[in-house]
């Protein structure tokens, strides 16, 4: 007798095609962008045991030794490691920032499954070369900075990739809220990268790169063989990028000219030819992707806003271990909840944006709470597990969100913009655009902790606090642009109820 099929495969069956392909998409994404992250995680938490309290283990067993660093790792073992840390950060994120701009726009010319995968695969292997120098027995500062600088160059096809692909294949009715949940992959990443690196932080650590860097190579051959980059590639029907409505968006552009108006046919030279197959659309310049209203300030507000992320995400166990005193395993696993707010932060901030179509503000609002959040943090936020606990969570909402809408929904919003005149080779370029120079914020956040922190915990904390108002600042033009349509778009509903009543009036 022949079971019945399965019930997995009877639900697929009863989707429609392009929810299935839709539905392929997010979670192949999901994981290539978790992997990435994951990759990055490790660093943060094994520079603990680069430089451990070893007059906390005993003398050195091998001479007697009482001296405080005998169990670090070379070059790691003298009194300016904090400094070469922030070398190791930076080395990594300068290299990301710089090949972000670059990225974007071979993301534009190139397809997007073999760029993503490829970057994936050298991803993998450059993360795990920085683990093997714990097996070759390698203690040259040179030897792990060239892998930092490799490894930051190579990941910046990832973002730029994912988000074309996403942003291709929904569209912006309710982008930020499918959006939010699928960005909570960064912070996914990053707590499966912590308790990864966890495992072998204290006996192995070149293990808490080499694992990471396995499963991202992994992913990505998985991604060369399933991903699909565009819905007219498997017969599905593209998304609507503009709904067409009376209201135009705050951002808009009214005029004829666009970026791509000199290139742009009109609709009367399309009806001529209707059956002609279009012309392959121009990819976007970079200057052209510029233009386009929202580009500048957001790129700016991200810079801002990344620079307090990743100086979390690179320098929060090494908090934790320094004013907590907690164990390097446990201060990594403490730090996860961090991503676990940003997780909640970002569906949030995804939601309240499609519900009020300010993005915007939502992103002002956000940060102009985080920065009280982040003064107490550091207060009050070690005077128990508990504390800890929610402010860790709150903090990592409040920073991450923002960050989390401005990279996803608002990227693709941006890519798509209707003073693209139809054209969808922009979502790489503008993304690339947006994240590379956030990446700026992302390389300065960590180096500057490196220096300040040196000077105590405090300062750190309020040069993050004035980074998060500084990004509040920069999107001033833009909430007033929002507020505005707000204000006209109630203006001309109360106009409609006025008149409506009036008419009622006449008719009896």
């Amino acid at each position: 007798m022949r079971a019945a099929l399965a019930p997995g495969v009877r639900l697929l069956r009863a989707l429609p095609r392009d929810s299935r392909y839709r539905g392929l998409t997010l979670v192949l994404t999901f994981l290539c962008y978790t992997s990435y992250h994951l990759s990055r995680k490790p660093i943060s938490i094994v520079k603990s045991q680069l430089h451990p309290n070893c007059s906390a283990l005993g003398t050195n067993p091998h001479n007697g030794s009482n001296s405080t660093t005998w169990c670090s790792w070379a070059p790691f073992d003298q009194d300016n490691y904090k400094e070469l840390f922030g070398a190791l950060d930076n080395a990594f994120l300068v290299a990301y920032a710089i090949g972000m701009f670059i990225s974007g726009i071979f993301g534009e010319r190139l397809p997007l499954r073999y760029y993503l995968s490829g970057g994936m695969v050298l991803s993998g292997l450059f993360t795990a070369l920085f683990g093997l120098g714990y097996f070759w027995d390698i203690h040259v500062l040179w030897y792990f900075i060239i892998v930092q600088v490799c490894n930051g160059l190579v990941q910046t096809t990832g973002w730029p990739s994912v988000v074309a692909c996403v942003g291709n294949w929904f569209g912006k009715g309710k982008r930020g809220l499918i959006m939010g949940i699928w960005n909570s992959h960064t912070s996914v990443g990053n707590i499966l990268g912590s308790l990864i690196a966890g495992v072998w932080v204290s006996s192995e650590w070149g293990l808490s790169f080499i694992v990471p860097g396995i499963i991202i190579a992994a992913v990505g051959i998985a991604c060369f063989f399933f991903l699909v980059e565009h819905p007219e590639d498997v017969g599905c029907s593209p998304p609507l990028h503009h709904v067409m409505s009376d209201e135009k968006d705050p951002e808009g552009v009214t005029s004829d000219d666009g970026p791509l108006g000199a290139s742009g046919h009109s609709s009367a030279e399309s009806s001529e030819s209707p059956k002609e197959p279009p012309e392959e659309p121009e990819a976007i310049s970079f200057l052209g992707a510029l233009r386009i209203p929202g580009v500048v300030e957001f790129s700016l507000c991200l810079l801002f806003a990344k620079l307090v992320s990743y100086t979390f995400l690179y320098w929060l166990p090494l908090y934790i271990v320094n004013v907590a005193h907690f164990g390097a395993k446990e201060a990594g696993d403490l730090s996860t909840l961090f991503d676990v707010g940003g997780i909640l932060g970002g569906i949030f901030a995804g939601l309240i944006s499609d519900y009020s179509g300010g993005r915007a503000t939502t992103c002002c609002v956000m940060l102009v709470v985080a920065a009280p959040m982040l003064f107490l943090y550091n207060r009050i936020g070690q005077t128990g597990i508990g504390t800890s606990v929610a402010m860790l969570i709150v903090c990592g909402a409040l920073v991450n969100g923002p960050y989390a809408l401005i990279t996803t929904a608002v990227s693709a919003d941006l890519g798509t913009h209707e003073s693209l005149k139809g054209n969808a080779k922009a979502l790489s370029t503008v993304t690339a655009i947006i994240d590379g120079t956030g990446s700026v914020g992302a390389a300065l956040g960590p180096l500057l902790a490196g220096l300040i922190s040196p000077t105590g915990w405090n300062n750190v904390f309020y040069m993050l606090i004035a980074a998060d108002g500084l990004a509040c600042l920069l999107l001033a033009r833009v909430v007033v642009k929002e507020v505005r349509g707000w204000c006209g778009y109630m203006a001309r509903k109360r106009g409609s109820s006025v008149q409506l009543t009036e008419s009622v009036l006449d008719g009896k």
